[in-house]
């Protein structure tokens, strides 16, 4: 059997596939998957056995140039090599308007989220067999089940992303270490700086290296401040995921907060604690057999909020990480 999957983004939504993607490889003999996503994120897919082919899509850099002549070039290329194959199943694991009408390109019968249970009740109209798929559940409980439903097998026990950390050699260092992934997009997900300098002190007093990681300038100055003045601190150079995920595979532990990265250590099965304070781990956080998400028991967490609703005049900033601090992160990982 040879599926199409349409999971375009974003890094956590793609990681969250790859549970689904493992129970129907070993629930279906001979299946393979073609996964549709997009071209960030292409060399995802391939870690997993099953997916034999990967067709990347560029619509966020599209959309913003749709009457480029470069673009359109680029969009009928994509569109040529989407025909290329019929599939025995096209299944969007998405559920939004933009997956949908990938869907309703490609040539095969067409399998999604029905009005009910999609995000966007449109994307429906895509397909010839809609499905039902409770909502109110993690994300990743919600593909399983919706893979095993267009797929025909019950949902296995147990999670298994189906990715092998051994397909990365280890990085040139000496030792165990921990890698901090200190990074996110809101200021309220940061974990506080001063944290951070504490854990970085009782991991190197414990005999373990630390290892910081940075993609952008204000990522870089920061892990630069919790490595000054502490030796076994190291502040790695600026690289992609596949050469990241090296560092990743072979840690020892791993400290993340609510970031794309911290999936990928999920997958992995890497022993890690994942931070949340103002997001809401339930229905789309990290989640994997070794990974304890610790979110904060403050009365206004989680606020979903950019910015900090209820600031104190004194302490780490926000105040909502203060029930997670690194004592206790250390203790859980040792």
């Amino acid at each position: 059997m040879k599926v199409l999957l349409i999971k375009t983004s974003s890094l956590g939504d793609v990681f969250h596939t790859l549970p689904a993607v493992q129970d129907a490889f070993q629930q279906v003999p001979g299946i393979e998957f073609h996964w549709l996503v997009e071209e960030g994120f292409r060399d995802i897919p391939t870690w997993h056995p099953a997916v034999t082919r990967v067709i990347p899509v560029a619509w966020r850099r599209w959309r913003k140039q749709l009457m480029d002549a470069q673009v359109r070039a680029e969009m009928k290329t994509f569109y040529a090599d989407l025909r290329k194959e019929e599939y025995d199943v096209v299944l969007d694991a998405q559920g939004l308007i933009k997956s949908a009408m990938f869907t309703r390109l490609a040539r095969g019968p067409r399998y999604g989220l029905d009005k009910h249970s999609a995000r966007e009740s449109l994307a429906a109209l895509a397909y010839q067999h809609p499905v039902t798929v409770s909502k109110g559940r993690h994300a990743i409980e919600r593909t399983r089940d919706l893979f095993a439903q267009v797929l025909g097998y019950p949902v296995p026990d147990g999670l298994d992303y189906g990715v092998d950390r051994s397909r990365w050699d280890r990085p040139e260092i000496t030792g165990d270490y921990w890698v901090f992934l200190h990074g996110t997009t809101w200021d309220t997900k940061l974990w506080p700086e001063s944290y951070w300098c504490e854990l970085a002190e009782r991991v190197t007093a414990a005999g373990f290296q630390v290892c910081l990681p940075w993609g952008n300038d204000e990522e870089k100055a920061r892990a630069e401040r919790i490595a000054e003045g502490r030796t076994g601190v190291r502040v790695l150079p600026r690289m992609g995921l596949n050469a990241l995920n090296a560092w990743l595979a072979h840690a020892s532990r791993v400290v993340g907060v609510d970031t794309g990265l911290s999936h990928v250590v999920a997958a992995l099965s890497i022993p890690s604690v994942a931070i949340y304070g103002a997001t809401d781990a339930h229905l789309t956080g990290v989640c994997g057999p070794m990974v304890e998400v610790m979110s904060s028991d403050r009365d206004c967490a989680p606020c979903l909020s950019k910015t900090c609703l209820k600031p104190e005049s004194e302490g780490p900033q926000p105040p909502c990480y203060r029930s997670i601090p690194p004592a206790r992160v250390f203790e859980h990982l040792t």
